[in-house]
């Protein structure tokens, strides 16, 4: 898997969006229970009821999307002995929670910092220009509309499950379906691993194809379950949604310029603006 670390592809405004997007995403991870100190690995069987009775209230959960209902028992967040041990103690809800609310409360949720970094890269990298595109405040319905379509392809397809889902994956992909669809020509710089990490310079189809062809794989078998495993099919959806949403902006976009230097044995042109 190739990681991306910079386009070449200006933009011709400040995406404020994107910023307010990454800041926000950024300030509820360290809000969430312990997850501020996670790199340090600390924390006990305590923090770990109090962030499931955490994600429960305020994450996505299939069961709830599909049955507009909550669930008869939930973690509480606190610490009890049962029959197998110390374990995180169940319950009724004593709070309200409206399924269709929690699908925007869960886009800015993370399960740790290699979840809350590894998307950032991706709406950093990618979002200004698609911000670029269609303006701001199109371009915050676009990611909600993304995020949503993405959340709930994943919960009709796993209406048993009822595990919290998180993240702003779906959205994220939402907006590198419409970066294929309106740069595929633009240039990515990407670090191979291979023994060491290679830098690359690949055309943006190459790059962002890969990433969904390999999601679509893993999601032909893997779901989500528990903390950990990633939600596939919520991405496909995601960027086929974007892809999709930004299909009307392709006819007028104009194409990105092609950077100096050597690109697969030939010079290319140098780009001058206008």
């Amino acid at each position: 898997m190739v990681i991306p670390v910079h386009d070449v592809n200006p933009v011709r405004s400040t995406p404020w969006v994107t910023y307010a997007l990454i800041a926000a995403n950024l300030a509820v991870f360290l809000s969430m229970p312990g997850m501020a100190d996670s790199l340090t690995g600390a924390g006990g069987l305590a923090q770990q009821c109090h962030l499931q009775a955490y994600l429960d209230h305020w994450a996505a959960v299939p069961q709830e999307l599909v049955h507009h209902r909550l669930r008869r028992l939930v973690p509480t967040g606190d610490v009890g002995v049962g029959a197998q041990g110390p374990g995180c103690v169940i319950a009724p809800p004593d709070y309200d929670k409206s399924p269709e609310l929690s699908v925007l409360t869960a886009m800015f949720l993370h399960g740790g910092w290699p979840h809350l970094l590894g998307n950032m890269l991706f709406l950093w990298i990618f979002g200004n220009n698609i911000e670029d595109r269609m303006g701001h405040l199109r371009f915050l319905l676009f990611y909600g509309v993304c995020g949503y379509a993405a959340t709930y392809g994943f919960a009709l397809l796993n209406a048993g499950s009822g595990a919290p889902l998180i993240g702003a994956s779906g959205a994220i992909a939402g907006v590198l379906g419409a970066y294929l669809l309106l740069y595929p020509r633009a240039r990515v710089w990407v670090l191979v691993p291979f023994l060491v990490f290679l830098p690359l310079r690949l055309p943006a189809w190459i790059v962002l194809g890969l990433w969904f062809v390999l999601q679509a794989f893993y999601s032909a078998g893997q779901g989500l379950s528990d903390a950990g495993t990633v939600a596939y099919v919520a991405h496909v959806v995601g960027f086929v949604a974007g892809l999709l949403l930004a299909w009307p902006l392709k006819p007028g976009t104009p194409p990105p310029p092609d950077p100096p230097g050597i690109l697969f044995g030939r010079r290319a042109r140098r780009w001058r603006p206008a």
